[in-house]
């Protein structure tokens, strides 16, 4: 390089560094009133002469619009953390086990379920970590997610869970100054799963009065009373076996639903519908009163595992140790017993129950749940949906209209 170039060089702002082997470049810029020289480790040619001006000229444009970030243009300069940009060297894996550890004492204080942490470390473990523990954080980018969330191979449902704790990761990162943005903000979540995931094999299918018939005539006593109750209510598993005497209203006929049991713990409800006072029908009470001999004086819980002489402890106690076998015996088509709520939605919804009313009764906020998991059950094809709609707010307060409907079936 001659003189000229040199002196052309450094009249812009870009000097040349000549050490005894090799030329060097060095940009000049003036930063929150202070001068900053940063090195490139490239020779000086004219092509890296010309790249070191315009990147110059980037830097001096984001210092005008008051967007410039050390980190982004000279990630390994000291003065990154002299200007309050610190570099993290923080990984995925680093913040995700920061995180378990978070939600670990989230549980000890009673404001995390440990079903909620288990579920978190199944997905932390089985899935984040073999991906991403030794990425640095700043380095993921919107496009990787991209491709690994397409090729994940599951459900949109189940895609959506196993980014949950990801995206908190992000958020926190982004808080604590580690990351400008989070990398999933930019990815367009819906439409990505709509093009990659699978299709749910799980299908609303629910059991005929025929087939409940069957059920309950091959049952003994306590199973009897337990799915004859299930049946005319619509609980999720949870609520049932939480399901307590001194809720239970035999004067206004309902049951008061404000806990659930998730791997033998109690907790409240994911929302505020959650909490609510479930209607009874005549064939309700009727289970209840026939389990009052063999549970009312033992504790406060309704149902018990006959098999145990305890209350049940998880929903996946019924289904192993009495609703298989139980359907076998009746001669019905096997069915997981969520089923069972399932049946009480699409046989209320087929007798056009008012829709908002269901939606109290099953704990839902609205009727969008409703819509999408039974609509195919209205009646009419939908056709009356709309003026079903327009009188459901006024009768959704009505206790007659309510009345009325619980006991359809």
């Amino acid at each position: 390089m001659d003189r000229k170039d040199k002196n052309r060089a450094a009249q812009s702002g870009i000097e040349v560094r000549e050490g005894s082997k090799s030329t060097s470049i060095r940009i000049h810029f003036m930063y929150r009133g202070v001068k900053c020289k940063e090195s490139l480790k490239l020779p000086a040619t004219k092509a890296n002469l010309a790249y070191a001006a315009r990147l110059r000229g980037e830097v001096i444009n984001a210092i005008e619009r008051g967007t410039f970030r050390y980190p982004e243009y000279f990630p390994d300069s000291k003065r990154a953390a002299v200007f309050g940009h610190v570099v993290t060297k923080d990984t995925v894996g680093d913040l995700l086990r920061a995180a378990l550890k978070n939600y670990e004492q989230q549980v000890s204080n009673g404001t995390m379920s440990p079903s909620t942490l288990n579920g978190y470390r199944k997905i932390v473990e089985g899935h984040l970590i073999p991906e991403f523990d030794k990425e640095m954080v700043r380095d993921v980018s919107p496009a990787k997610l991209r491709t690994w969330i397409g090729g994940l191979g599951v459900t949109a449902k189940s895609a959506r869970n196993i980014i949950s704790p990801l995206r908190s990761m992000f958020d926190d990162a982004m808080n604590d100054g580690k990351i400008d943005f989070n990398p999933l903000d930019r990815v367009a979540l819906k439409k990505l799963l709509s093009q990659t995931a699978n299709k749910s094999g799980y299908e609303v299918d629910p059991f005929t009065v025929q087939e409940i018939e069957a059920i309950l005539t091959a049952a003994n006593d306590a199973e009897r009373n337990l799915y004859q109750f299930w049946f005319e209510t619509g609980l999720r598993p949870g609520e049932l076996i939480a399901l307590a005497w001194p809720k239970m209203d035999f004067i206004h006929q309902n049951a008061r639903i404000d806990t659930n049991i998730v791997v033998k713990t109690e907790k409240g409800p994911k929302t505020a519908a959650g909490t609510r006072d479930v209607e009874l029908t005549s064939v309700a009470i009727d289970a209840l009163h026939r389990q009052k001999s063999l549970t009312f004086l033992a504790g406060d819980r309704v149902f018990w595992n006959p098999k145990t002489g305890k209350p049940w402890e998880t929903d996946q106690q019924i289904r192993r140790t009495s609703w298989t076998y139980l359907l076998k015996k009746a001669g019905v088509r096997y069915r997981n017993p969520y089923q069972i709520r399932h049946t009480y939605a699409s046989h209320h919804v087929s007798n056009g129950c008012n829709l908002w009313w269901l939606a109290k009764q099953m704990g839902h906020e609205t009727i969008e749940m409703i819509i999408r998991h039974y609509g195919k059950w209205i009646p009419n094809g939908g056709r009356n949906l709309g003026e079903k709609w327009e009188n459901s707010n006024a009768a959704a307060d009505s206790p007659g209209q309510q009345r009325k409907t619980a006991n359809k079936h």
